[in-house]
């Protein structure tokens, strides 16, 4: 089993799958202090303030704290525009493999061994 194992982890897919999400983690940090440095206090200029987080609602006695969740989208909304980005550059910089013909087989062969016996005899 624990050969097994060391086979998967080896394996490239999981090496790579490991490497993107510790960067992703890292992206993601770099990201939620862009939102609450930079973006937050742009917008709290338009609306009046500058935290957005200490947006709430207060219904009853119940507080619906909006502003957190106005964080959140921005972050997702700058994240999945940066994948975005990411995913086009790579994919206009790796070629598209080409398809090569497949090799020819034994019934080919064998078809045009007999097409040339044919042609022969005729």
């Amino acid at each position: 089993m624990l050969k097994e194992f060391k086979q998967f982890i080896a394996r490239g897919n999981v090496i790579d799958l490991a490497v993107g999400v510790i960067i992703g983690a890292a992206f993601t940090a770099i990201v939620k202090s862009l939102v609450k440095n930079l973006i937050n206090p742009l917008i709290g200029l338009f609306i009046g303030r500058i935290d957005l987080s200490n947006l709430t609602l207060k219904v009853g006695e119940a507080n619906f704290r909006y502003g957190n969740f106005l964080n959140s989208i921005i972050n997702f909304l700058i994240i999945s525009f940066i994948v975005f980005l990411i995913v086009k550059a790579v994919n206009k910089f790796t070629k598209k493999e080409e398809e090569t013909p497949a090799a020819p087989t034994e019934t080919d062969y064998l078809k045009e061994i007999r097409d040339l016996l044919k042609e022969k005899e005729a």
